[in-house]
């Protein structure tokens, strides 16, 4: 019989991880901070790190620092202005089953936590960090599946994550087997229900709720510790989420179910990105070639339509603009994120002569995959088009260690320089080997100013 999740939680231990687990953890630690120093550049991680400092000082929860920034607030508010900052830029680790990220939560949210407690002498090693970063996201995924397969809407990973960051903080803070299971119960009942098709079909700042999400976790770990009570999540212990908790420990949903962004938008984007790359370079296009762009694809993926968006939050939430501007530029990347992208007149052309398709079968098929099959319409007429196919970063079509790598140094160095990126690289790849030195030194790179 598997363990009941908090005591999964509770007892979980290093040598219990698999080394496929950790491998993943490495990888999304080293992915996560590259997010981390480009997103602390947008305007929605500033806006949030003033909010944090203006809304959430220091208490005696101790201080936390909040990411790339370097200034003290609470836990709870470093882990909300580190979630906004990762969120900020949608290149984050994530889950296909679960339709979303749990990394971008998670990261922050431990690494506040792990901060103030280390300002009260109880630092931690990267052992027992990475030990507690596998609860939280093994109880976020299937938390995650359960909320999906149960609620008719679809809520947003804050909604989720909300959970796994509750049940680790609270082991982390020294919480008891039952408080964990009380902090579960608060972080589910307190995160935020917030609807991911609203920020969908009309994008802002909103993005994927984790912004609120890691620190309705961290809140609900210091309240379970206070005594306050709030149990069962029902993602986690109601009959109907059973299923999804039946191989806890054996199996590894982190594992399984990770996959990596080669490109800084919507996930559901990336297959018709694929596409329109592979058929520009078979073909050897340019594109001045084309004329109209078809892109089949499932249902909710055709309300990301945005063919002018007029902010980051629109491109981030589209396809037809990032698959243009891959057939005018050949990639999307930081350089796309640039508001004067926006205006490009190329891309605009392309983008608005592009076509989203609402394909019945790529709707059946999308689950736990996103499928998308991209045609091009060339100036003489010619259509070419695409085979059906899935996004790279998935588990069946990794990323390789040197294309996370790259992708980190395009986000990182402008923003932190070559050799502070470099020492993040080298921690971050081997960080649950770190003693105590060696995690506050990775910590005090990741927490200090961009």
């Amino acid at each position: 019989m598997p363990l009941p999740f908090h005591e999964f939680t509770a007892q979980l231990t290093y040598d219990a991880l698999p080394d496929a687990a950790l491998k993943v953890m490495r990888r999304s630690f080293l992915d996560t901070m590259g997010v981390a120093a480009v997103g602390s550049t947008t305007p929605l991680s500033d806006i949030s790190r003033r909010g944090a400092a203006a809304m959430f000082g220091v208490t005696e929860a101790g201080p936390a620092r909040m990411l790339m920034d370097g200034r003290s607030v609470s836990p709870a508010g470093a882990a909300m202005a580190g979630a906004f900052t990762v969120d900020s830029v949608d290149a984050h680790d994530g889950s296909s089953p679960c339709k979303g990220h749990a990394g971008s939560a998670i990261f922050p949210a431990l690494m506040a936590v792990a901060d103030a407690e280390a300002a009260k002498g109880r630092a931690q090693d990267g052992r027992s960090f990475a030990t507690l970063l596998a609860a939280a996201y093994e109880v976020s995924y299937r938390a995650g599946l359960a909320q999906h397969a149960t609620c008719a809407d679809y809520h947003t990973s804050g909604a989720w994550t909300a959970v796994g960051v509750a049940a680790a903080a609270a082991r982390q803070i020294g919480c008891s087997t039952d408080q964990i299971r009380h902090a579960a119960g608060i972080g589910e009942y307190h995160g935020p229900r917030s609807q991911m098709m609203r920020c969908i079909d009309h994008p802002t700042m909103l993005r994927d709720g984790v912004g609120w999400g890691a620190p309705s976790g961290v809140t609900a770990a210091y309240l379970a510790q206070l005594g306050f009570t709030g149990a069962p999540a029902l993602t986690c212990e109601g009959e109907d989420a059973a299923e999804f908790w039946t191989d806890l420990g054996s199996a590894w949903r982190l594992v399984e179910d990770t996959h990596y962004k080669p490109y800084p938008c919507c996930r559901w984007a990336h297959p018709s990105l694929d596409a329109a790359a592979a058929l520009m370079q078979a073909h050897g296009l340019t594109h001045e070639q084309i004329a109209k762009v078809e892109i089949r694809t499932f249902h909710n993926a055709t309300r990301l339509a945005g063919q002018e968006p007029a902010s980051p939050d629109e491109f981030a939430y589209s396809i037809a603009f990032p698959v243009a501007a891959m057939i005018v530029r050949g990639q999307v990347g930081i350089e796309e994120l640039a508001p004067r992208t926006l205006q490009d007149p190329e891309i605009l052309r392309i983008s608005r002569a592009t076509t989203l398709i609402d394909d019945d079968h790529f709707t059946a098929i999308s689950v736990g995959k996103r499928w998308a099959e991209v045609t091009l319409v060339l100036q003489d007429g010619t259509r070419l088009t695409s085979e059906p196919r899935t996004p790279r970063g998935d588990t069946d079509l990794p990323l390789s260690d040197s294309e996370i790598s790259e992708k980190f140094h395009l986000f990182t160095d402008p923003v932190l320089g070559r050799p502070r990126a470099s020492e993040i690289e080298d921690l971050a790849s081997r960080f649950d080997t770190l003693d105590t030195a060696g995690f506050a030194r990775l910590l005090d790179l990741c927490l200090t100013a961009a």
